[in-house]
């Protein structure tokens, strides 16, 4: 199994419908079985599946020792797609890990995932746009990272930081973990989009080849609850998550 953790600090940028759409591609076009890990107490990636539920198990009983993934993963209505939901919770699992001394705090959820490896190709986590115990867990189990950025004023804002900790965590806790990538998303063909593009390569290194175009047909998805190639097959959007699973696949090798 394939890890992959989406993160970045600044909100609005697409971590969770490029999560949610990535983890569809891989699934659907790659017939590959996918867990979908939502690692952001606000609980999106849940919702939008369907599976925000206070009264179930949920991320913060994997993180507290009190429940497995198997127990907590959540079948969804795509038949390849498991996901482990999240709610506000997560804020307070946040809290008493740090305060648990008595066993490692920052491999827990890598440990967990130990426990369902032989059962999918790949887990894509959906990151808080924060850096706290929980973002730390899903960075120690990822294998690889994608950051979306949308080229606005306040681009770079964070991705300073999120590098310096996909590098501590590389150092300290996971030597195999690589960043794949900025991942431009709202993307509007322009001279300014263009010049915002170039200088995020020389503030990072690394931009993916593929954009992810805007359009108002990402935001219906998300009221409809259904990815985006399948609410609208032909928009520029669904095509770019499409392009996004195979050039993945493409720089990891398979």
């Amino acid at each position: 199994m394939r890890t992959i953790s989406i993160i970045n600090l600044k909100g609005g940028v697409g971590k969770t419908v490029t999560s949610i759409n990535m983890a569809y591609e891989l699934m659907h076009n790659h017939d590959c079985r996918v867990l979908l890990i939502d690692c952001d107490k606000q609980g999106n990636t849940s919702k939008f599946m369907k599976c925000h539920d206070y009264d179930k198990k949920s991320l913060s009983d994997v993180l507290l020792g009190t429940a497995g993934i198997m127990e907590v993963s959540v079948r969804t209505k795509f038949a390849l797609i498991d996901v482990v939901p999240a709610n506000m919770s997560l804020l307070k699992a946040d809290r008493q890990v740090l305060l648990d001394t008595t066993k490692p705090q920052q491999s827990r959820v890598r440990e967990a995932l130990e426990q369902v490896r032989d059962q999918y190709t790949y887990c894509v986590i959906d990151c808080a746009p924060d850096i706290n115990i929980s973002v730390i867990n899903a960075l120690v189990a990822s294998d690889d990272v994608i950051i979306p950025v949308t080229i606005d004023k306040f681009a770079f804002d964070g991705i300073r930081e999120i590098l310096e900790q996909i590098r501590d965590v590389k150092k300290y806790y996971n030597p195999k973990l690589e960043f794949i990538g900025c991942l431009v998303t709202q993307y509007k063909k322009s001279e300014l989009c263009d010049e915002g593009i170039k200088l995020l390569e020389d503030f990072c290194g690394r931009v993916l080849e593929t954009k992810i175009s805007w359009t108002q047909v990402v935001s219906r998805s998300t009221f409809a609850g259904e990815p985006i190639s399948v609410h609208s097959p032909r928009c520029g959007a669904a095509g770019g998550y499409k392009n996004l699973a195979a050039e993945y696949e493409r720089r990891i090798g398979r």
